[in-house]
């Protein structure tokens, strides 16, 4: 597909971002939950850490200082992240509106677990146009960067990785992307890119295209 000039077969949006402001919301929530186990890490050191990665990468993170988090800490990050979003969540502006004029088949992949995507979907009102087409980190063996979670709901959705377009928000997302053979484009309008450059983040991770605003969807596509 070149850059998207041709119609994809497929479109996959990552949760995180790109369909729902939520970046700055669980990075907060793990920076203060960290802090509830002893381990240092502010809320911007969180966002170049892990913006779209999986909980496994925080695991690794820590394994890889020779710092193991507590047992505790997963169920309870979980539970904080829960319970945050459900007070404060919100849908990206004008992605109802995107999706709602879509013609080729669509989908989510996301490094966040099924109940946190599920219940992101829920409370900002868009779990309805999915019809169960949410494919999770859980799902395969490595999550972004690697490619295996895209390649995995292309082939679920019965698409060619050449003829598939990802939406992505996190260097890790663009990078998971290309390496399974497909466009991305990078987007930039979720509230944790107010005070870094997006643009030249996503487009040096190779992003085919990015854009700051849902109403610029398809312009100059």
């Amino acid at each position: 597909m070149d850059q998207g000039r041709s119609k994809p077969d497929l479109i996959i949006f990552d949760c995180d971002g790109v369909l729902v402001d939520s970046e700055l919301l669980s990075c907060r929530c793990l920076s203060e939950v960290l802090a509830e186990f002893g381990i240092v890490l502010s809320a911007e050191q969180a966002l170049e850490l892990f913006l779209g990665r999986s909980t496994k990468a925080i695991e690794q993170h820590y394994r890889d200082l020779g710092q193991a988090v507590p047992d505790g800490f997963l169920p309870r990050l979980k539970s904080h992240v829960l319970k945050t979003f459900e007070g404060s969540l919100q849908p990206i502006p004008g992605i109802a509106a995107v999706m709602s004029e879509l013609r080729a088949p669509f989908c989510v992949a996301s490094s966040s677990d099924i109940d946190r995507v599920s219940l992101s979907l829920d409370v900002t009102g868009l779990r309805g146009l999915f019809d169960g087409q949410i494919y999770t980190a859980q799902m395969v063996k490595h999550g972004k960067p690697a490619p295996d979670l895209f390649l995995y709901a292309a082939s679920k959705m019965g698409a060619q990785p050449a003829r598939t377009l990802v939406i992505e928000d996190s260097v890790s997302g663009v990078l998971a992307a290309k390496a399974a053979g497909m466009t991305v484009w990078g987007f930039v309008g979720g509230s944790h890119y107010r005070a870094r450059d997006g643009l030249a983040i996503l487009s040096a991770a190779g992003a085919d295209r990015v854009f700051a605003h849902m109403s610029d969807f398809w312009k100059e596509a």
